[in-house]
């Protein structure tokens, strides 16, 4: 009993208790007081029709390791000597996998499942490192480095499977029909493909950015794959540039007072475009700031990263030599004579007239430099075959994505309410708030009729 008590206060404190008592009681079986392993495992299986891929073609091997994915995870952690799982090694299998550990620890775990589904599913596992120099294929890659790397890159990487296997479990709980229909996602319920396919931050994509961050972030990156609306509107994409338009200006009136983190995306085309070549490249490239935009004439920011979407995926997180992670800069409202004007756009790294990333005030073309012009984000190229010389692109896209809650988008929708109050007081005029009768324009033009040839001085 003590063993018992102490395993299910672990699994208290990561406020997973009550879930675990309800899915053990749907899945026990009353005779032997246990769960049977294949029920187990059913809970654990991911049951697939169609699947559907954002790439061009699924692996078969990809299908095989799904296929065995509740054996591998049930065999490692749920570990019995007979022939079903009671509710200690029910609570001990959860924190094994689930509980409260060093991320390191949380990383292993996911390792030994992967590896442990490659052999259950016969297909060859190792490492394979790619160099010109034969001589240095045998290398041996310390385990320290290559925690240090996954989790600085992708750091909720672990979070995956502890939230795949918390929602399988949830969903055990519910009736059949319910796990038939949520068996395709281990997020819950999620719209058609089509509706969140057909922007430029797929369900894919935006999956692969929340792995690279570690915060609220994170979780809010994923909900543009589920409408708002019922209309299926997304409240979080704040600008697209073929439902609101093009230019500056139209990104600016729809992001303006947005005060939280926001996703920048840009699709564009480069090469021979003009003609029909196969030199012509299709990419997209992003940015994540951390707080919104602002007019200003220089570079600022506290944080922020650079992405690599498509064809290829990676992030660029900040170097720590610089900081000039974003410029925005509109045309200037005063009728002031500027000797030297700076750069109208936006950009992100670099300097000014040098940026990593540069967007045009019309939305109509993108420069992306080479990372030597760059100190601000780490180096990489942001496409395949980027070169040193900079690229100039045909943009087809822009996509800006609010990802700083609620809290920022009643904060904006709140200014914005201010600004068209604003406006609307300007186009009314009050006769009230001008001076007395005696300083009005009429009372000069009635005294002017009456007695023209009077001298009159204006009071200074």
């Amino acid at each position: 009993m003590s063993e018992q008590r102490e395993l299910e206060n672990l699994a208290a404190s990561t406020g997973a208790l009550p879930m675990l008592q309800n899915s053990f009681s749907m899945l026990v079986d009353p005779q032997t007081n246990a769960v049977p392993l294949q029920s187990l495992q059913q809970v654990f299986c991911i049951n697939y029709r169609n699947p559907e891929c954002e790439a061009p073609n699924i692996p078969d091997s990809f299908l095989g390791l799904l296929d065995h994915l509740g054996a591998s995870i049930v065999d490692l952690f749920f570990i019995t000597e007979k022939g079903g799982v009671s509710w200690i090694e029910f609570l001990r299998g959860y924190l094994m996998c689930c509980g409260r550990m060093p991320a390191s620890m949380a990383l292993n775990a996911l390792l030994r499942v992967f590896a442990t589904n490659f052999t259950k599913a016969r297909l060859p596992l190792k490492l394979v490192f790619e160099s010109s120099d034969n001589d240095s294929l045998e290398v041996e890659l310390p385990v320290g480095k290559f925690l240090t790397w996954a989790l600085t890159t992708v750091p909720s990487l672990t979070d995956c499977f502890t939230q795949f296997v918390n929602t399988r479990l949830k969903n055990s709980v519910s009736s059949e029909q319910d796990k038939l229909e949520r068996s395709t996602s281990s997020l819950g319920e999620i719209p058609p493909r089509e509706a969140c396919d057909i922007h430029l931050l797929t369900r894919g994509r935006a999956w692969a950015i929340s792995l690279t961050l570690r915060s609220t972030i994170s979780e809010e990156i994923l909900k543009p794959c589920l409408p708002s609306g019922s209309d299926g509107t997304f409240e979080n994409l704040l600008y697209r540039s073929s439902l609101h338009g093009r230019g500056l200006n139209r990104f600016w009136s729809n992001i303006e007072g947005y005060l939280g983190p926001l996703l920048f995306l840009v699709s564009a085309t480069s090469g021979d475009v003009h003609e029909d070549s196969t030199s012509v490249r299709k990419w997209i490239i992003g940015a994540l700031t951390q707080q919104g935009f602002e007019n200003k004439d220089m570079f600022y920011g506290s944080s922020g990263s650079l992405y690599a979407i498509s064809p290829i995926f990676h992030v660029f997180s900040p170097s720590g030599k610089d900081k000039k992670f974003v410029y925005s800069h509109l045309h200037p409202t005063s009728r002031a004579y500027e000797p030297h004007p700076k750069p109208v756009g936006i950009a992100f790294g670099g300097t000014i007239g040098n940026e990593r990333i540069c967007i045009d005030e019309d939305f109509a073309r993108v420069t992306v430099r080479h990372h030597a012009v760059d100190k601000t984000y780490q180096p990489g190229s942001l496409f395949p075959s980027q070169g040193f010389l900079p690229v100039e692109a045909l943009i087809s896209e822009v996509e800006v994505w609010g990802l700083g809650g609620r809290t920022a988008k009643e904060v904006q929708t709140s200014f914005k309410r201010r600004e068209e109050l604003f406006i609307e007081q300007r186009r009314k005029v009050d006769l009230k708030t001008f001076a007395s009768w005696e300083d009005s324009p009429e009372k000069m033009m009635m005294d002017m009729m009456s007695e023209p040839n009077a001298v009159r001085r204006e009071d200074r």
